[in-house]
């Protein structure tokens, strides 16, 4: 087992790797940008290494700082958490030359599902149901046209090596492809430095439900059953759940068989998640794989009672999976809590805490690395806590979850708990009828601000 783990992190998933770490007798480093100096997972670790200035790319990207923190800690893993250099091949790698263990995927894993016109190769031949479409990167305008009138309107482009909405282009009608190829192809560019395109057909009334799985180095895996992602604005994730509403036991049944064929083709190692699309006809999809854990593990964690972060751990020093599959046996919900003003178009709102009241009480969870006082810098992601409530049944979490977000105080920044809190209220939300394209008829009532 390791005696020492850096966290390649920030805020509240450091902090959640670091509590593990400590219930596992394990030895933490902390990692911070100056303006991350007073973080909780800087107080909380053992240790704590400066990396760099506020700016990612001179702190938690700058590879050669985290090594060397790693180096001179003696640390003897890395935990990347999410984001940042979670899913970086070059990385991992790097990590394996210097001796010192990469908790994630290996660089080859990464680079093979990373690349998502790769991933869709892969799971086509590994047999797991896949959106019709491009074969792999399209290399004309014309092929495109060819493809789009092949696979039949509505289509989506998408970039090759895309995420976060970024080099997505929904297409209705061969009239308007030409724009959509161009502006898609730009904004990959620019974002990834890669202006690989690919196509899918547009499935229409979809919901977002990815599979956790887990992997050993043995070549074994398991399922950990579904989170219901649907909830989502620019394809950014806003509340998640499980059970999905939406889910049957025969289609759970599928889904889950379909990820462990999926994880065990390509003998994946940790924790990972198979992405699905589903229409309204609960056919499903694959449409990637995350080679990390995901911010919304704990509703998972809290429905089968299972450290996810320590089942990482654990498989990253050789252990083997126990290879059972779970199905959940309570209803979970999160919500992520974003500094952010939901009136005035999900506007960042940096800036210090002046006064914080957690939520509290049976069945409720906060994943938070700020306190009253705390300056949230304008340098990061905009998410500030995760809330999970977790019940018997679904009615009972969303009940639970408006007590919960009544509870929570925050003042000096805007926050997105008033949108959560009326999302809640919401009739297609409390049915459970919900698809992807949900928020763009929301709109948030702005009296409910008070």
């Amino acid at each position: 087992m390791f005696k020492k783990i850096l966290i390649a992190n920030r805020g509240e998933i450091a902090l959640r790797v670091i509590r593990t770490c400590k219930e596992m007798g394990i030895k933490t480093v902390a990692v911070y940008s100056t303006v991350d100096a007073e973080s909780l997972h800087v107080k909380f670790a053992d240790e704590a290494v400066c990396i760099g200035p506020p700016p990612s790319k001179d702190s938690y990207l700058k590879m050669s700082n985290i090594i060397a923190a790693a180096e001179i800690t003696n640390a003897d893993a890395i935990h990347p958490g999410y984001g940042f250099l979670s899913e970086n091949a070059k990385f991992s790698k790097i990590c394996e030359e210097h001796g010192i263990k990469f908790i994630g995927a290996s660089p080859e894993m990464i680079d093979r599902m990373g690349d998502k016109a790769n991933a869709k190769a892969t799971m086509k031949a590994a047999g797991v149901p896949c959106v019709p479409g491009s074969d792999g990167v399209i290399t004309s305008f014309e092929e495109c046209e060819k493809i789009a009138k092949t696979t039949g309107y509505p289509v989506m482009l998408k970039a090759s090596a895309g995420g976060g909405g970024k080099g997505m282009r929904a297409v209705w009608k061969p009239e308007k492809l030409k724009d959509a190829w161009d502006s898609a192809r730009q904004e990959s560019k620019a974002a990834f430095g890669n202006d690989d395109m690919y196509m899918e057909k547009l499935i229409e009334e979809p919901r977002h439900i990815e599979i956790q799985v887990v992997g050993d180095s043995r070549g074994k895996a398991c399922h950990l059953s579904e989170r219901d992602c649907s909830i989502q604005r620019r394809h950014q994730k806003l509340t998640e759940e499980t059970p999905s509403p939406f889910m049957t036991d025969k289609l759970r049944e599928n889904m889950g068989k379909a990820a462990v064929k999926a994880a065990e083709y390509i003998k994946y190692e940790g924790a990972g998640t198979i992405e699905f699309l589903v229409d309204k006809h609960r056919n499903f999809y694959f449409m990637e794989m995350n080679t990390r854990i995901q911010v919304e593990h704990p509703i998972t964690e809290q429905v089968i009672d299972f450290d996810l972060i320590r089942e990482q751990i654990l498989v990253a020093a050789g252990v083997p999976i126990s290879g059972k599959n779970y199905t959940p046996k309570l209803h979970s919900i999160e919500c992520r809590i974003n500094a952010e003003d939901p009136y005035n178009g999900f506007r960042p709102s940096p800036g210090v805490i002046t006064t914080l009241h957690a939520p509290g009480g049976h069945g409720v969870r906060l994943d938070t690395h700020v306190y009253a006082g705390y300056a949230i810098p304008p340098n990061y992601d905009s998410m500030i806590a995760k809330l999970i409530t977790t019940a018997q049944t679904r009615e009972e979490a969303i009940n639970k979850m408006k007590r919960a977000l009544d509870e929570f105080v925050i003042e000096g920044i805007k926050t997105t708990i008033p949108f959560h809190r009326q999302l809640m209220d919401h009739p297609d939300y409390i049915a459970g009828n919900y698809t992807t394209k949900f928020m763009e008829d929301f709109v948030i009532e702005k009296q409910r601000e008070d």
